[in-house]
């Protein structure tokens, strides 16, 4: 976990009382807006989509109110919300698969099949077009991810991979899987890279929440078609990692 620095250390009755606050909140914003979510699976997927997209920003400014924590965005002018794509990013905390749903195109992600079975929001998570997978299954979860990140893409879905595969302590990126980088191969959809330092101020698995500005950089479309799956991911790993170096910096 992230070391809080002295401010923080200063001030660590509000750090406890707003992070006590904000997982209140959260599991009542989770409750309430996964019971929608369900009451709508009726109707079309961009009504239960909406509904999903409305809790996270709700925990999202949750953060902000109860915690401080706050975000800047850079390289919006990457995003083509005409045409799908397959975003390979950094994965630090819970941070970014809400705030990714915030900013970016509507999408599906991989998620542990297991997490599906969560009471309301792993309900909810399954109405949504999730890419389930059994990660204890490599080649299952694999061939899943090509043909059901095909399929998605096809209907204008972006598709959003954490290649390093689980939550990396703020000052780690280890290298980048290649499952991302061959659906991006197999499908010809290109590649937008992302960068962030959401553990600095959210950390992995860690009740409390810092007060800070989480910075977020987005890359310029990386092409898929006609090139090797090695190269595609290798140029999204580089570019990540430059990134990171700059968001320290």
């Amino acid at each position: 976990m992230a070391q809080p620095n002295i401010s923080y250390q200063n001030n660590n009755f509000r750090i406890y009382l707003g992070s006590a606050v904000f997982l209140v909140g959260s599991i009542i914003a989770t409750f309430v807006f996964g019971s929608l979510v369900l009451l709508c699976i009726i109707f079309p997927f961009n009504v239960r989509y909406r509904m999903g997209k409305g809790w996270a920003e709700a925990v999202l400014k949750l953060a902000e109110i109860c915690c401080g924590v706050r975000h800047e965005i850079e390289g919006l002018e990457h995003i083509n919300i005409d045409s799908a794509a397959i975003v390979l990013s950094n994965h630090q905390s819970a941070w970014e698969t809400l705030a990714f749903r915030c900013f970016l195109p509507p999408q599906t992600s991989l998620f542990k099949q297991s997490l599906l079975w969560v009471p309301f929001w792993g309900w909810a998570m399954a109405t949504l077009k999730p890419i389930a997978i059994d990660r204890n299954n490599k080649s299952a979860a694999l061939r899943k991810l090509i043909s059901q990140g095909t399929g998605a893409l096809k209907e204008g879905l972006w598709v959003v991979v954490f290649p390093e595969g689980t939550r990396m302590p703020v000052d780690k990126i280890v290298s980048f899987s290649a499952g991302g980088a061959m659906l991006a191969q197999k499908s010809g959809y290109p590649v937008i890279p992302i960068a962030h330092n959401a553990g600095k101020f959210w950390p992995r698995y860690s009740f409390l929440k810092y007060p800070g500005t989480i910075k977020v950089k987005i890359g310029p479309p990386i092409a898929s078609k006609g090139r090797k799956t090695a190269d595609i991911n290798k140029e999204a790993e580089d570019w990540v990692k430059l990134a990171m170096q700059k968001i320290d910096q």
